[in-house]
């Protein structure tokens, strides 16, 4: 296994922060022309230069760092399940999560890079390029929200008590494209006696939320795959929380023969 000489306690965090922030500069060079054109990939999901462009960013500098560790990334062909099932490290990077937030202009999309340790995720970076808010854990360490050009100190995550716990829920949902699924579970909390409240967020923000404690839970009810959570869900681990799979209450996990996500709830 490439691996083999590399220790999750060795991984530098700074430098994973440092290369989520240049691929977001990255983005950014893309994002402030009127411009760019958008093509559709075979999934019929859109791609950009700023896709690509942050893609580079960070697999040249993970290839610098970490050569030993092999990388599974939305922009470039998936290794065969028959190799890459004995990895033990391995990174899940979506160098640009939220293309079509990025398209419509919003803000709401980010840099993710995650380090996985089997079949769970151990460390992330969650970069929003456009303002540079950062969410990070290390392996083994709490997680944190770092916000740029502050001269505060990183923010460790103190999430908000479990959904079950509390008389006012704060769901991450769209109203505009609430699935049947979740306005199901929306209305179950109802009927539990509990307030609810709405609050919308592109991409894997949403998990980055609960984590935080701006928000108690996030059922996310329809498809991602496993770039688009592995980073996040790696802070959402190191502030305590959890991210289940809605139908069985298992952890979700990572490096699957289909890298298809079931839906999952964070909590």
């Amino acid at each position: 296994m490439r691996d083999i000489f590399m220790k999750p306690e060795n991984i530098d965090i700074q430098i994973l922060l440092e290369t989520a922030r240049a691929a977001g500069d990255a983005i950014l060079e893309v994002y402030g022309k009127d411009d760019f054109q958008v093509e559709e990939k075979e999934d019929s999901s859109p791609l950009t230069a700023a896709d690509r462009r942050s893609n580079e960013v960070i697999l040249a500098a993970l290839e610098k760092h970490f050569p030993e560790i092999p990388v599974i990334s939305e922009e470039m062909k998936a290794t065969d399940y028959e190799t890459r099932k004995d990895w033990d490290l391995f990174w899940l990077v979506d160098p640009l999560d939220g293309t079509k937030e990025f398209i419509k202009g919003n803000g709401e999309f980010t840099v993710n890079i995650g380090l996985c340790q089997g079949n769970a995720p151990i460390a992330g970076v969650v970069c929003r390029p456009v303002d540079g808010t950062t969410y990070y854990a290390a392996p083994g360490q709490p997680a944190f929200k770092e916000l740029a050009g502050s001269d505060n100190p990183p923010e460790q995550l103190r999430p908000a008590p479990h959904y079950s716990e509390v008389d006012e829920v704060i769901v991450v949902a769209s109203r505009s494209h609430m699935s049947d699924e979740v306005t199901a579970f929306v209305e179950g909390l109802k009927a539990e006696g509990k307030e609810v409240e709405f609050l919308s967020a592109g991409s894997s923000l949403k998990l980055c939320l609960v984590a935080e404690g701006a928000a108690t839970v996030y059922p996310r009810l329809g498809p991602t795959m496993e770039w688009d959570t592995a980073a996040a869900h790696a802070v959402a681990l190191a502030a305590g929380k959890k991210v289940i799979q809605a139908a069985n209450g298992e952890p979700l996990i990572y490096n699957k023969e289909n890298l298809l996500n079931p839906f999952f709830i964070v909590e």
